[in-house]
């Protein structure tokens, strides 16, 4: 009765934890984003495949192979296997260890002086142990929840790679398209000063044009020239790191890219809807939380060190002469117990680790509070570059437009003798200046949509099966070791 009732009482314990517990912050949130007061409440972000507002199939598919075959991506699902096997790992200090073991012995007497002949005989044994931490203080529950939270975390680090990796795709995606927009570009005005600048040779040769003129137009059709190699050289890098992306070799892209197409446009203005509901759908905001949820648990699990800790042990062994008497005619015995460890004295070190993880709960809670600073910041900026950016590109519309009729009413009034040959290169060399800045202006509409929708935390919604590992090991179970040439790698 007495040993039911102490059982009883260490098993009332054992619901019992130290350290805080983990309380949600709610930091504060601002009303409204940008300068102006909300007059009403704005429609919610359609962040589910914002991607596909830009209207691009070639981007769309680009997007589903880089989900497949990232390498991040891989190293993030990995990183989930890692902490879902730690969380299982842990769970298991909850509950008995039971072990069980075997042996069998031959052993030879030698005779003694009283006469007795030398004799050999055969003993087995067999028995389990086991043993159980009641975990009084709640340190393994403390280490469980904290193995819970990182497994959370280590999920929410695949979001926030994959909200990463498709705003890169479709940033690099961009950025190749307005590459190829201005090397077009180029090369058809380079073409036409280059033949402006032929007709001006003949003329001044024939005396109806001055050397200025010549050298001028000469010096623009080279100037724009020299454009097509740099464009040329940005295209290329763009193209090796869309690939690179994709987990391809640099060059895997140039065939699928190189029929050009036009910069992408978002079919209709992005709603921010409120700021709460944006930064709840920040994975790297989600990421620190559980971070520091992570933290805060393992505050403690050292504060259970400091306590007194029990544990009951026991073990039942049986030993025969021969294995058919091992449960009839064998010697058993047996032995139970409790083990209490009470630490008294460790140089402070026990102390000084809680002390370490409580710094550890501090760094990470500056972290989450970095985060949603971090976080409010990419929305406000995106916000207002998008809308001012549509406001230029408008303007630059207009202006290339003016600019376009401006050289062709040069050109005409250059041949009935009106004007100077001078205001004709000038106003191509205008025109050709408006049409880059148009190109340019086009692109960063695109860019800073996929940055708003990236601040805002749209990434991959669809299906990421974690579970199949990178490597597939073979022959695992017990064999022969091979052996390896010196210095050679190991094959999977």
């Amino acid at each position: 009765m007495k040993v039911a009732l102490s059982l009883l009482s260490v098993s009332l314990l054992a619901g019992c934890v130290v350290g805080p517990d983990y309380e949600e912050p709610r930091p504060a949130f601002p009303t409204h984003w940008g300068s102006k007061k909300q007059q009403k409440p704005a429609k919610p972000p359609e962040l589910s495949q914002w991607w596909l507002q830009l209207r691009d199939p070639l981007l769309n598919a680009l997007i589903a192979e880089a989900v497949e075959g990232n390498l991040d991506v891989a190293l993030a699902k990995a990183k989930i296997r890692e902490a879902r096997a730690t969380y299982r790992q842990q769970k298991g200090t909850l509950f008995p260890e039971l072990d069980g073991s075997a042996s069998a012995t031959r052993t030879r007497s030698t005779a003694s002086a009283a006469g007795s002949d030398a004799s050999v005989y055969n003993q087995y044994q067999g028995g389990f142990d086991a043993s159980w931490e009641l975990d009084l203080f709640g340190g393994n529950r403390r280490g469980l929840e904290a193995a819970g939270y990182g497994a959370e975390a280590a999920e929410e680090d695949l979001r926030d790679t994959l909200v990463t990796l498709v705003g890169d795709v479709a940033s690099y995606y961009v950025q190749a398209r307005e590459y190829q927009q201005l090397l077009a570009l180029a090369r058809r005005s380079a073409a036409s000063q280059r033949e402006t600048a032929k007709l001006t040779r003949e003329q001044f040769q024939a005396g109806e044009a001055t050397g200025v003129d010549d050298a001028k137009a000469d010096a623009q059709a080279t100037s724009t020239e020299a454009d097509i190699p740099t464009y040329e050289i940005s295209y290329a890098q763009t193209v090796h790191r869309l690939s690179i992306l994709l987990g391809q070799p640099p060059a895997a892209l140039e065939g699928r890219l190189k029929k050009g197409g036009a910069v992408p446009l978002p079919k209709a203005p992005v709603a921010t809807g409120i700021p709460a509901d944006i930064l709840v759908n920040r994975p790297d905001v989600r990421l620190a939380e559980r971070q520091l949820a992570q933290s805060t648990a393992k505050i403690g699990q050292a504060e259970a060190s400091r306590y007194p800790s029990i544990s009951l042990t026991g073990d039942i062994a049986t030993s025969a002469l021969s294995t058919s008497d091992l449960g009839k005619k064998s010697t058993i015995g047996w032995s139970f117990g409790p083990t209490l460890i009470v630490p008294i004295f460790q140089g402070g070190q026990l102390k000084a680790a809680v002390d370490v993880a409580k710094a550890q709960r501090d760094q990470y809670y500056a972290a989450y509070q970095a985060a949603v600073l971090s976080a409010m910041e990419d929305i406000e900026n995106a916000i207002v570059s998008l809308s001012r950016t549509h406001g230029r590109y408008a303007k630059l519309t207009s202006s290339a437009a003016s600019y376009r009729r401006a050289a062709e009413l040069s050109r005409t009034l250059n041949e009935a003798g009106a004007v100077d040959f001078l205001d004709v290169l000038d106003a191509e060399r205008s025109l050709y200046a408006a049409e880059e800045a148009l190109i340019r202006s086009r692109a960063d509409i695109a860019l800073y949509f996929v940055a708003l929708n990236k601040a805002l935390g749209g990434g991959w919604d669809g299906g990421v099966d974690v579970s199949k590992p990178a490597v597939v090991d073979v022959n695992t179970g017990p064999h022969l070791a091979r052996a390896k040439p010196h210095g050679s790698a190991p094959t999977p």
